[in-house]
């Protein structure tokens, strides 16, 4: 959704649900009356010249028994009349536009008519011109203006109760006051249609912006979701690749000599090669780009410590000695910190796929207690050869690892050991506070 943007002329705004508007309220009457003016509104806009002609035309038709009694020989004559009828409600057409100027000509007409003593029927569009002022300008003008108004009235009700008997004159004061008030009403509507209008205005923005804020909060969401699959990505093709690599080459040297040791290497690289994909759609699922498997099956869970026994095989498949040593319960622990755990494993073995030989022993070490949990992955070495990693991928899965255990209060060591090989050691709290900001220390080698 665009951020809103001011409508133009005849433009409507854009469409906001009364319920939005009104904060979800309850009361049902409130959001009826929001709907009909928002729907009157909307109208207007898209038809501006309705509303244009419409109200002076409504004030000439108000003159039509002013121009029956004057063909009856009663008051002005009438093409009097009829001009000033026209000076009325002409100059309404241009009410919006010069909102002044408007009410200063229909004061003038007014003020001609009381001097011919020619009753129009008219006068509303002077009424109509000071509503509009009301509407339009600064408090000052309308001041001024709604003066002049309330003179003008004063003056012809006292010129015209001057020609009633005395009887009827007494009650002069009462009716100009009345007619007064009546004059500064209609000044305070259009003032106050003008307040309610802004007040509509700044619900209507507020409303927006808050589904801007919505739609914001979601990108980021979504962001943050895809730079969470990014990592699970980089886990599964990491580790993945390096055992198909690993094996791909002690396959290549099988086939000729142990075609049956060979024949089962290949038959594991395609397990593996099966499984990563397989845990590639579940993410892609989590993105909204598939919903499930190409079979139609359930998409399988995330990975637990269950799992690591499959992991560990795949990794022996390669070349490595691999030992799991347990102390705890492990699989009492929440599935999030098991996945978190499974991650650190994983990535810490293809790290010792990608730096160590292929005769390397690992010795993976999972405890945990009633507090922690902790996992240490320490391999033999020795190093395997030297290579150029891609800058891009430098460090990456050491970070993932900090990530993942920061979301458990924890952290993430790794260095050399006195083996000539390389350790990883994670530590997780089993707590449901969240953990404190963490920064994470320098590295001498990355993933």
């Amino acid at each position: 959704m665009t951020a809103p943007t001011a409508p133009g002329r005849g433009t409507p705004a854009p469409s906001v649900a009364p319920e939005t508007l009104l904060d979800g309220t309850s009361r049902t009457s409130d959001v009826a009356v929001m709907k009909w003016l928002i729907r009157a509104r909307h109208a207007d806009l898209a038809h501006p010249g309705v509303r244009r002609w419409v109200v002076p035309l409504f004030c000439a038709g108000l003159g039509i028994p002013a121009v029956q009694d004057s063909a009856k020989g009663i008051g002005a004559a009438v093409p009097t009349v009829l001009v000033l009828i026209v000076a009325f409600c002409v100059p309404l057409l241009w009410r919006q536009q010069r909102p002044v100027l408007v009410f200063a000509l229909t004061s003038a007409v007014s003020a001609v008519a009381l001097t011919l003593d020619a009753d129009t029927g008219a006068e509303s569009a002077r009424i109509v011109a000071l509503l509009n002022v009301g509407r339009s300008v600064r408090p000052a003008q309308l001041t001024v203006c709604l003066a002049i108004a309330v003179a003008q009235t004063t003056v012809a009700v006292v010129v015209r109760g001057a020609e009633q008997p005395n009887e009827q004159f007494l009650q002069t004061p009462v009716l100009a006051i009345v007619q007064s008030a009546l004059v500064a009403a209609v000044a305070a509507a259009g003032l106050v249609g003008r307040v309610v209008n802004a007040y509509i205005r700044a619900l209507h923005d507020r409303a927006v912006r808050l589904e801007v804020e919505r739609d914001q909060r979601a990108r980021l969401a979504a962001a943050a979701e895809r730079a969470r699959v990014a990592r699970e990505m980089h886990d599964i093709l990491g580790h993945t690749l390096a055992v198909i690599v690993g094996l791909a080459g002690g396959a290549a040297g099988l086939t000729e000599t142990k075609p049956k040791r060979g024949a089962e290497t290949l038959r594991i690289i395609a397990d593996s090669g099966r499984g990563a994909l397989a845990e590639l759609r579940r993410l892609l699922a989590v993105l909204g780009e598939e919903r499930d498997t190409e079979d139609g099956s359930p998409l399988a869970p995330q990975p637990g410590l269950a799992d690591l026994t499959p992991l560990l095989e795949r990794v022996r498949g390669a070349g490595p000695t691999v030992t799991l040593h347990t102390q705890g319960a492990l699989t009492g622990l929440a599935p999030g910190l098991q996945l978190a755990v499974y991650r650190v494993v994983q990535e810490s073995l293809t790290n010792t796929l990608k730096h160590a030989a292929s005769d390397t022993t690992v010795h993976v070490t999972l405890a945990t207690d009633d507090t922690s949990a902790h996992a240490t992955v320490e391999d033999t070495g020795p190093p395997n050869i030297p290579h150029s990693p891609d800058p891009q991928d430098e460090g990456r899965g050491l970070v993932g690892m900090r990530e993942r255990a920061a979301l458990y209060g924890g952290s993430v060591t790794a260095g050399p050991n006195t083996h000539g090989g390389w350790t990883v050691e994670a530590h997780f709290r089993i707590t449901t506070t969240p953990p404190p900001p963490h920064t994470a220390p320098t590295e001498k080698r990355p993933s």
